[in-house]
């Protein structure tokens, strides 16, 4: 991708505020001219579209190259370098990669500034447990050291051009985020107070009503009691019980 990601003129639908933002995310997001990870996702188009405005891009471009990534949005390792040469700092930036390491190499400086090298090899995406990954990290190696390279280059001399985005290619490699609140235990019966007898036998006629009337039937009105008091064997096989007689005679 060349540089002609720059901000453009004309036909570009710039909305005014939130209320016009949300309203275009929706339309956009229910064309199937957007890509398939926007379609019907208004939410996550309106991420775009903002993270986008910041970037200078419009709506449109926005979509065709920022991505969503596990909530947090990221951008194609191709669309990151066009952003960058767009810059008004932008020096320079030279790529090589080296077949007998299976290393790429990524040199890029800011205007009056030194030059600033990171490179990422076949090792590194071993020990980061890329390498051999199923997709593209099989597919296209090279490709994909190359974009790991440029990534951190970049980001590192070009911070206030990208807006914290990371490449696509490297969200996506990233572990998807767990939930790690400890799980509250269910409250044991034991804990519940018994149900008192005369309580109990004050309710069994409605219980007995709704499921003759097919509300409800006796395991669901046994569940429902059983999650507020503890019940007797006694009391938990009356319900139970609950339309057998009539069936049975």
């Amino acid at each position: 991708m060349s540089n002609q990601i720059a901000k453009t003129g004309g036909f570009a639908l710039q909305p005014q505020n939130m209320g016009e933002a949300m309203e275009m995310a929706n339309m956009l997001s229910g064309s199937q001219m957007v890509p398939k990870n926007y379609q019907n996702k208004p939410q996550d188009t309106l991420v775009a579209m903002m993270m986008g405005s910041e970037l200078g891009l419009n709506p449109i471009q926005a979509l065709q190259n920022i991505a969503v990534i596990n909530g947090k949005p990221s951008i194609y390792g191709d669309a990151l370098l066009a952003l960058v040469q767009n810059h008004p700092s932008f020096g320079g930036i030279v790529e090589s990669f080296d077949e007998s390491t299976m290393t790429a190499t990524c040199t890029v400086w800011r205007k009056g500034g030194e030059k600033h090298t990171q490179t990422f090899s076949a090792a590194d995406a071993k020990t980061a447990g890329l390498w051999e990954k199923a997709g593209p990290w099989t597919q296209y190696p090279k490709r994909m050291l190359t974009f790991r390279a440029r990534g951190f280059a970049v980001r590192d001399q070009f911070a206030d051009a990208l807006a914290g985005l990371i490449t696509r290619e490297e969200a996506e490699d990233m572990p998807t985020e767990r939930n790690i609140t400890p799980r509250k235990e269910p409250a044991q019966q034991s804990a519940l107070e018994h149900y008192p007898e005369e309580k109990f036998d004050a309710n069994f006629e409605a219980w007995k009503g709704l499921v003759e009337a097919g509300k409800k039937s006796p395991e669901q009105i046994l569940a429902t009691v059983e999650s507020r008091a503890a019940l007797s064997e006694q009391q938990r096989q009356k319900i139970l019980n609950i339309g057998k007689e009539e069936a049975e005679a």
